[in-house]
């Protein structure tokens, strides 16, 4: 499991260092669009960009927000995206770029480009344009306003920028091949005219450009040495080049494509992942069911679990499928180094120790990790009145059922041994508690005679116990690739959340604090709530303690 997949990208970036290619300079960046909330599928390349950059001693990683459509964008989601970048373990010091601190200068290119005779103004409709462009299969049909004179051209372009027209009267558009059979070359759009207010420039502008023309510009005019973007960009590398060619920059950034990374039962669009949030399907871009960091933060997912994940799937250059129980694998993998142990109970059923003093409460020092010395204990109270898990008794237990049952005796853990002598019902036959008897003397659950005990319970004690709210999260999503089904809103898991009130923790966990993580023996890790406080706990699970991937592995099956 540790040996990592090779990463191409880093060898290219080596081999132009040692042979002194872009000035002997490394500079890279993480570039996205403040549209929404960072997911899983941007930690990738948020760890790639700036892995690559500490290559060389002076290497550099920009982040850079390409804000070219004011109506999708917005501080909110600035600030979400540098909280991310930031949580996630990376810092860019000062190089903090907005493709916005760019549009004098973007808008200078375009100009230059239509004064020799490289790009026009286009009067037609989006519907004609589109129809011109054709397909794979039909050739492109040229503009009747493509050999619009370039005086023209730059007077409407300048009114544009002026706001004298209304939105999608006029395009700016590269005059490049219409019968090229790369689509993406019959005369692309450069700007569109929006009278949209812009989260940084307000209403200083009416013109916006164009993704395809402003990206590769931007790196550019920052010094960006590799440009590392996704595959679907590969088809847009003909024109990155063609605009930086055209435009006679001074600097010209390698493009290097990698495959996305895609993960079972979880989905990276970011359209409908708003969509979820706008319907109210989840409970914000934070919902911990969501594949965003913020979710994944919120559910206790670390931040090393992510990064040591996205280590393992490696870089390549054809898409594949990762099974989300690696990730799962990995996040175990660094809970369980991390997470000190403690008890509670989820569905608590009281149990009446008979033969323990009343009033009488022995605190015990339990560890927080049996195996890790140094984690220290805590005391935990053991009193006459306690409650374990419902399902740790059974009335009419099966053959093999190790824990509590009549008669039957059962290890508290940590502390002694207790056998159930009696059980106390409702009218409507449902056990309201269980009376038990202990062994004063199985200290920590030893008994002194040597005698088997084959079942181990964690419990609370009632008199000490706390409060608190424990919110169940499973998989968002019922199928393994809900972005291709007719509608994903129905691959939704009706059982993603199941929220449990009146659980019971032991009082070490009082003084917890919104983002600490635990594991409840047990029953699996969890970590408290943004919302959580000490007059109201509340417990959000990040994973339960069972782990299909590690499991395959020792078979040789992953």
């Amino acid at each position: 499991m540790d040996d990592q997949p090779g990463n191409f990208i880093e060898d290219i970036v080596k081999a132009d260092l040692a042979k002194g290619a872009h000035g002997g300079r490394l500079m890279t960046r993480f570039p996205p669009e403040p549209n929404g909330y960072l997911h899983l599928g941007h930690a990738k390349s948020i760890c790639l960009n700036f892995g690559l950059a500490a290559l060389a001693p002076d290497g550099q990683c920009n982040l850079r927000f390409d804000d070219t459509n004011p109506e999708t964008e917005d501080v909110e989601y600035v600030d979400s995206i540098k909280n991310d970048v930031r949580w996630l373990g990376f810092d860019w010091a000062a190089r903090e770029y907005y493709a916005s601190d760019y549009f004098e200068k973007l808008y200078a290119y375009a100009e230059q480009l239509v004064q020799k005779g490289l790009a026009y103004v286009d009067s037609q409709t989006d519907e004609q344009i589109k129809e011109g462009r054709g397909s794979f299969h039909e050739p492109g049909k040229a503009s009747p306003f493509r050999t619009r004179p370039v005086e023209e051209s730059l007077d409407l372009l300048r009114r544009m920028k002026k706001g004298e027209f209304e939105d999608g009267a006029h395009v700016l558009r590269a005059k490049i091949d219409m019968a090229s059979t790369d689509v993406k070359l019959r005369d692309p759009l450069m700007y569109r005219i929006r009278h949209a207010r812009h989260h940084r420039t307000k209403d200083a502008w009416s013109i916006y450009p164009m993704y395809d023309f402003a990206h590769g510009l931007s790196d550019a005019i920052e010094g960006v040495t590799h440009s590392v973007c996704t595959l679907e960009f590969v088809n847009h590398r003909p024109l990155y080049h063609w605009f930086l060619d055209a435009c006679e920059t001074p600097n010209h950034p390698q493009q290097i494509e990698f495959a996305k990374l895609i993960v079972t039962y979880t989905m990276f669009s970011k359209r409908k992942l708003k969509q979820l949030v706008e319907e109210k399907h989840v409970d914000g871009w934070d919902d911990p069911r969501m594949p965003t960091l913020a979710g994944l933060r919120r559910r206790g997912v670390p931040a090393s679990a992510i990064r040591k994940f996205c280590e393992r799937v490696g870089v390549s250059t054809r898409d594949s499928v990762v099974d989300i129980a690696l990730f799962e694998h990995t996040l175990r993998e660094d809970l369980n180094a991390t997470s000190p142990r403690v008890m509670a109970v989820l569905h608590p059923l009281e149990v009446e120790i008979e033969n323990f003093p009343e009033g009488k409460v022995e605190w015990i020092d339990a560890p927080y990790d049996p195996e890790k010395p140094e984690a220290g204990t805590r005391k935990v109270p053991l009193s006459k009145h306690i409650y374990i898990e419902h399902d740790d008794f059974m009335e009419t237990p099966p053959k093999k059922f190790f824990r509590l049952a009549p008669g039957a005796e059962v290890r508290l853990r940590w502390a002694t041994i207790i056998k159930c002598k009696d059980v106390v019902k409702d009218a409507s036959g449902a056990i309201t508690k269980l009376v038990c008897t202990y062994d004063p003397d199985a200290v920590g659950g030893q008994p002194k005679d040597g005698r088997k005990i084959k079942g181990t319970i964690h419990w609370v004690s009632k008199e000490h116990a706390k409060d608190a709210e424990v919110r169940l999260y499973d998989r968002l999503f019922t199928v393994e690739n809900p972005t291709h089904t007719d509608d994903f809103l129905t691959a939704l898991n009706p059982h993603s959340l199941e929220v449990l009130a009146h659980c019971k923790v032991e009082p070490s966990l009082e003084t917890s604090n919104p983002g600490d993580r635990v594991q409840f023996e047990r029953l699996g890790y969890f970590a408290v709530d943004d919302s959580s406080n000490r007059a109201a706990l509340v417990f959000n699970r990040t994973i339960t303690l069972r782990d299909t991937w590690g499991s395959l592995v020792s078979k040789g099956k992953a």
